[in-house]
């Protein structure tokens, strides 16, 4: 081992890491997988648009059963010659985990083709497809306005072609197709309608007025608008499959997506501990709130219903304590200019520069799902920008559920939002990500990582003294919590142990301070997303596992802005890689699992 110097795109440095000089065959396995990557999107240029190469933006890939077979028989042969191009043993740390996260993205994409059968069963897979072939290239892409036009307007007309294949695809076997998934992939249909009718338009401005532009979005609309018919009329009506997954293949998949060295039983009573730890600190706190809030009124009795009802009732008056519609995106803005000064004042860690963060008002045409998304700045694209999108509700909700709407994301909730999603959550990782050297690690990103780092870090801003102490801003942090947690239990439960919708309404209602019609699209979700709820808990745990053992271990020595600078200095790997990444990058003796 040797130490060297570890240089970010700041220009700074900003840390001196232990690391294993690189190898000749780590060099070999970079240019391995560039020229496999290569290839791979070459023959799928959606892929590549999200990854931010952009030399395929005019074309969209077939996805019939023929091109799909060619895919799978090449992730096959690929997983057997890697092996053979690459020696293993020949590998440095980091060369040797680049390894096995490639090895293990082939294994889930044929294990995915095989059992899962996405394209035949899952009408939502073509959502990707026919509106986000368009919207990233507008939206991210470092493209011309006018070149993402030209490249859009050939992808428009290639729209009624994937729509042949998708009916082709789901016509197989209707009874198939998961009811769940069809209903979702109608509502989105409509709005790609709606967005090819008016919405990219908008977006273009003057550079969508170019010559055929206004008649190939025609055409999609009526082929679009046939394709809804079908989805209606021929898919929706036969639509049988079951959702559940059951036991033993919940636990294949959540292994091939969590990559964390647990199974989906540890996940489980892990999660149980954890919810029962964070509603006994949310009740302690409401109790020390309870007399400031309600001056004059009795505690109520410390049974489990009075322990509930003192949380409800402080939540929901710190709910009404909320913005105004209009200010939303003013009101992100602000709070992401103090969550940065913050940062460097406690010196959490190094913020990006330049920042490349964009915080825009949703879509119209993407309002209704989600409060806000981070959409990254694709790995590929160097010079691309994160938007952080923030969504008022949408114009024909009634002034109940708008104020239901607010009364859930008030000033407080807004701020744990920014943090996630934002400064030092989604955005400042991905930034980090995004920079690291191996193109391999950049591309095969972990979610699990993402979504970790994401919760870990808001415990860690409230803890170094963000809010000054506010007990209303902690309550609303825990709140936000434990749905991170009970996700993780409803996503077993509802596979695994036959969940009534009932039982997880519970769960979430009840017990986890999720009004109804959050908690009934979080049902949904659980149907239609197997395994991804859990990413959100087994990421945090990991993040909060690794920083208790290792500030233990350096003691007066650990400094938290230097420690998460090493954390994120290796790219998204699997979580359970961490331990030996960081350990050894810092000298230490990693832990043993």
């Amino acid at each position: 081992m040797k130490r060297i110097l570890l240089v970010l795109w700041l220009g700074l440095v900003w840390t001196t890491v232990a690391f294993a000089a690189e190898t000749a065959e780590d060099k070999k396995l970079e240019a391995y997988f560039k020229g496999w990557l290569r290839n791979e999107l070459a023959e799928q240029p959606v892929l590549a648009t999200r990854l931010g190469d952009h030399r395929h933006a005019d074309r969209i890939e077939r996805i019939d059963g023929t091109t799909r077979i060619k895919w799978r028989t090449g992730w096959e042969k690929t997983l057997e010659e890697l092996p053979k191009a690459i020696s293993k043993s020949n590998l440095s740390t980091q060369g040797r985990v680049n390894f096995e996260i490639f090895e293990h993205n082939l294994k889930r994409q044929i294990w995915q083709a095989d059992n899962l059968r996405a394209f035949e069963r899952d009408p939502r897979v073509y959502s990707e497809y026919l509106g986000d072939c368009t919207y990233l290239l507008i939206t991210q892409s470092t493209l011309s306005k006018t070149r993402a036009a030209e490249a859009s307007l050939s992808r428009i007309k290639a729209l009624p072609q994937v729509l042949a294949d998708a009916r082709t695809n789901l016509s197989k076997d209707p009874t198939r197709v998961l009811r769940v998934h069809a209903e979702t992939a109608a509502r989105q249909n409509l709005g790609t309608i709606r967005y090819y009718e008016s919405g990219m338009m908008q977006m273009l401005g003057s550079e969508g007025e170019i010559p055929g532009m206004q008649a190939a979005c025609s055409q999609a609309v009526l082929a679009l608008k046939d394709y809804q018919a079908f989805l209606e009329q021929e898919i929706l009506p036969k639509a049988k499959g079951n959702w559940r997954l059951g036991k033993e293949l919940f636990a294949t998949k959540l292994e091939l997506e969590l990559e964390s060295n647990a199974s989906a039983e540890v996940v489980r009573k892990e999660a149980e501990t954890e919810f029962a730890r964070v509603e006994g600190e949310m009740y302690t706190i409401a109790r020390q709130m309870w007399h400031k809030t309600f001056p004059g009124k009795v505690l109520p009795p410390t049974d489990e219903k009075g322990k509930r009802e003192t949380t409800v009732r402080v939540l929901e008056e710190l709910g009404r304590q909320h913005g105004d519609v209009a200010q939303l995106v003013t009101d992100a803005r602000t709070t992401a200019k103090a969550l940065k000064e913050f940062i460097k004042k406690r010196n959490i860690l190094t913020l990006p520069e330049p920042d490349r963060c964009l915080i825009l008002e949703m879509p119209e045409f993407q309002r209704g799902n989600s409060v806000a998304y981070l959409n990254q700045a694709p790995p590929l694209d160097r010079e691309s920008k994160s938007v952080y999108a923030v969504s008022p509700p949408p114009r024909d909700w009634d002034a109940r559920r708008v104020e239901s709407f607010m009364q859930e994301y008030n000033g407080r909730m807004l701020q744990i939002l920014t943090l996630h999603e934002a400064y030092p959550g989604h955005y400042v990782q991905l930034e980090y990500s995004n920079r690291y050297p191996s193109e391999l690690r950049r591309v095969l990103y972990s979610g699990v990582f993402a979504e970790g780092w994401a919760v870990y870090t808001e415990q860690v801003m409230l803890d170094e003294g963000y809010g000054e102490g506010d007990l209303g801003l902690r309550l609303c942090q825990l709140k936000w919590y434990i749905r991170a947690v009970a996700n993780a239990l409803l996503d077993h439960g509802m596979h695994c142990q036959d969940w009534t919708d009932e039982q997880a309404m519970d769960l979430l209602v009840r017990r986890s301070f999720q009004t109804e019609g959050e908690a009934l699209g979080k049902v949904i979700r659980a149907k239609q997303s197997s395994c991804q709820l859990s990413t959100y808990f087994v990421g945090r745990m990991a993040f909060h596992r690794l920083r208790q053992d290792l500030q233990r271990k350096m003691g007066d020595k650990f400094q938290l802005g230097l420690y998460h600078e090493h954390v994120l200095s290796h790219g998204s790997p699997p979580v359970k890689y961490l331990p030996l990444l960081v350990s050894e990058g810092l000298g230490l003796v990693p832990p043993k699992e």
